[in-house]
């Protein structure tokens, strides 16, 4: 599960190209990067500043809240923070969505010590979540998940500023993972299987201060990262994935040229090595997919991806911004990818590893243009990626219960699926574009709209299993310095370009609104940003079903829901 709440999230960026590599190579496609403020850089500038955030719905009676307190002065600033949210079932058009409450919540603190040159600090982080899941079988069963995280980090930067050095950098982090799959509740709970992953991963890196060449002004970074992750899963009567673990370095360098005023040049490279080591699973027969006992066998593999990266960026005039990214990215197999076998209870599969995977590789062109001031603003891109043994769960058609004797028998429940590897060709785009009308009142009203889609073909010409359909969307805004306003409608096409045993997904139009007022005003002293705002969802209240969802033909998303939600700080 994603452990980091939006609540307590203060910033999330997506970065592509280049940028990506430095972070690792496991998202071909990109970076999400979450920021919150859990490691203090700087000490707040009123030496304190406090915000609550909270809402409630109308969908499933959820109520939500977190506060975030940052303090210091000097050379001491420290973090604090706390959220939780509850919901019930949700409601669907017609009735309600069996088994899909949920609850969590998690708190954390962390301080740094401040200097003229830099920064040094540490955080705790603790959350709980209990989340029910909804489908036919599962609701029967009571299924669901209880999951708890903890996780040390410390971070820091000293700004050095000579000697050819611009800064160094550290990052570590120590985490404890669990979740537990059960069926059933109170005294007739019981636990299917359960999850452990304990990691540890650490990085240093070297930013050098910008110099001229021949060829314009030169800047970059270089550093090392590594990691180690243990993980297993115990099943009801014997292990569903033994004792594994998987270790990881890797160098890596960012550098970027500003050939021009207008024109800058960027590349990056990333060495790794990574050591797997589990239990293997090989069947006597070569008949897949197999309904016999597997015999085991230790693993011990070793895998040295490179990546490679370069891209350019072109200020244009009228603030428009245009990027042209070329890569190779290679991926090592996951663990569960390799040595997974047996039911898993949420998406209801009983999935197969295959211990003998290569490296999963992409060569990907992009181009894309931006605009992110003035009366029209926008980000559209198209790209074009070639895997070389693209992992995915192929679906075999067999259904299983429990066991692997179980698999083909009328009535079981769970899908069968072989983790595999073809090669594989992604085609997409996406566009979206704001474009401020006419002024209106005290501010300015204005259209939006969007589109994207992905075309995900093997080599043989069949469909890439779970890709999500193309969308067209449009809204229409109002803003000023106290008030926003906006009603938007998504389309969703139907989704007929069918992998192996899919369905499929009929289109939906989703239609959302949302009011908010921002009111500023001083207090003691101290500036106070209030927000109260009403959002509504799927005000259409439509039947929707996501086609990436293992459970789309039996989960329906929630429907019509109202949100109210309000935030203070200062």
């Amino acid at each position: 599960a994603v452990t980091i709440d939006p609540l307590i999230a203060r910033e999330v960026d997506f970065i592509r190209g280049p940028g990506t590599l430095p972070s690792g190579s496991q998202a071909i496609g990109g970076v999400v990067s979450t920021s919150t403020g859990r490691i203090p850089t700087a000490p707040p500038a009123n030496g304190v500043a406090f915000e609550a955030r909270g809402g409630l719905n109308s969908v499933s009676r959820g109520t939500d809240g977190a506060v975030l307190l940052d303090a210091g002065g000097g050379n001491f600033a420290i973090h604090a923070d706390a959220f939780k949210r509850h919901a019930g079932d949700y409601r669907i058009p017609g009735g309600v969505q069996t088994n899909s409450s949920y609850s969590s919540d998690g708190h954390a603190v962390g301080g740094s010590y401040i200097f003229d040159s830099g920064f040094a600090g540490v955080a705790y982080q603790e959350m709980a979540m209990t989340y029910f899941i909804p489908g036919i079988d599962s609701a029967k069963v009571k299924n669901h998940i209880d999951l708890h995280q903890s996780k040390w980090t410390s971070r820091g930067e000293w700004r050095v500023g000579e000697h050819g050095l611009d800064a160094i950098r550290y990052w570590f982090g120590a985490t404890d993972y669990k979740h537990n799959e059960i069926n059933g509740i109170g005294a007739a709970a019981e636990i299917g299987s359960r999850f452990k992953n304990e990691e540890l991963e650490s990085r240093v890196e070297v930013s050098h201060l910008p110099f001229a060449t021949v060829l314009g002004e030169w800047r970059g970074t270089a550093g090392v990262q590594w990691g180690q992750r243990n993980l297993s899963v115990a099943g009801a009567t014997e292990p569903l994935l033994a004792p594994a673990k998987a270790r990881n370095i890797a160098a890596f360098a960012f550098e970027e040229l500003e050939l021009t005023r207008s024109l800058r040049a960027q590349a990056a490279i990333r060495i790794e090595r990574t050591q797997i080591d589990g239990t293997g699973a090989q069947f006597p027969s070569s008949f897949l997919p197999p309904p016999d006992q597997p015999i085991l066998f230790p693993v011990d593999r070793s895998f040295a991806p490179v990546s490679l990266s370069t891209g350019l960026l072109y200020e244009m005039p009228a603030g428009i911004v245009a990027r042209m990214t070329l890569q190779h990215v290679e991926r090592s197999p996951d663990p569960i990818e390799m040595f997974y076998k047996g039911p898993h209870d949420t998406p209801r599969t009983f999935e197969i590893g295959d211990p003998n995977m290569t490296l999963e590789k992409a060569d990907t062109a992009e181009i894309g243009l931006s605009r992110k001031r003035g009366a029209t603003r926008f980000e559209a891109s198209v790209y074009a990626s070639r895997y070389r043994n693209f992992i995915f769960k192929n679906f075999t058609g067999i259904r299983c219960n429990e066991t692997f004797a179980s698999c083909g028998t009328p009535g079981a429940s769970y899908d069968q699926i072989v983790y595999s590897q073809r090669d594989a060709r992604f085609v997409g785009g996406e566009i979206e574009i704001e474009h401020d009308v006419a002024p209106l009142w005290n501010g300015v009203w204005g259209l939006g709209a969007q589109y994207d889609i992905v075309h995900a073909t093997f080599a043989d010409g069949g469909y890439v299993p779970k890709i999500p359909p193309q969308r067209l969307g449009g809204s229409i805004f109002y803003r000023d310095e106290g008030w926003n306003a906006r009603v938007s409608l998504l389309h969703a096409f139907a989704q007929t370009h069918l992998g192996a045993f899919e369905t499929p997904t009929p289109g939906f139009n989703l239609l959302n609104a949302e009011l908010s007022h921002t009111h500023k005003f001083s207090k003691a002293g101290l500036p106070i940003i209030l927000t109260v705002g009403l959002k509504g969802e799927n005000l259409l209240n439509a039947d929707i079903r996501l086609h990436q969802s293992y459970k789309k033909d039996e989960v329906l998303q929630p429907g019509r829901n109202v949100r109210l939600f309000a935030s203070m700080k200062f």
